[in-house]
């Protein structure tokens, strides 16, 4: 539990995740391990509401290997289970690996939530202006993956 606490620290700065203005404590939910010769190099958590499966965070350490398909392939095989009728995550604007990962694995973009980080700011304050590549962080993009 410490090296998820720690894990979500350093790529997220803190264990609190904002999406759609809701407070999610990562920490506290259900989520998935990738392992690699049994050294941890991933981790997704999720949460289960209604009639579908949102992706709070994904981690994978190391790039290429397939951590990031098998963890989502993993999250999809719950919300099935569940009976979803989606998976769906929010990124942020600038988060261009994460737009290209995702849909290459089937997600959709399905909305843009324009300037929804001022919003998530007040609820976190650590979160930064200037997101990766120096691109203001502003919005949030919604994909989604129809089950």
């Amino acid at each position: 539990m410490e090296w998820v606490r720690q894990l979500l620290a350093q790529h997220w700065g803190s264990a609190k995740i904002i999406s759609r203005g809701e407070v999610h404590l990562a920490d506290r939910l259900p989520g998935f391990l990738a392992l690699m010769s049994d050294r941890r190099v991933g981790l997704v958590t999720y949460r289960i509401d209604d009639d579908g499966c949102e992706i709070v965070t994904l981690n994978s350490l190391v790039e290429g290997t397939g951590e990031g398909t098998a963890m989502l392939s993993a999250v999809r095989t719950v919300a099935v289970s569940s009976k979803c009728r989606r998976v769906w995550l929010i990124t942020t604007n600038d988060n261009l690996e994460a737009l290209r990962f995702y849909q290459r694995k089937g997600f959709s973009l399905v909305a843009l939530h324009r300037n929804a980080l001022d919003v998530s700011r007040k609820l976190k304050p650590e979160i930064p202006l200037t997101g990766r590549d120096g691109i203001p962080l502003r919005d949030e993009l919604e994909l989604e993956m129809l089950l």
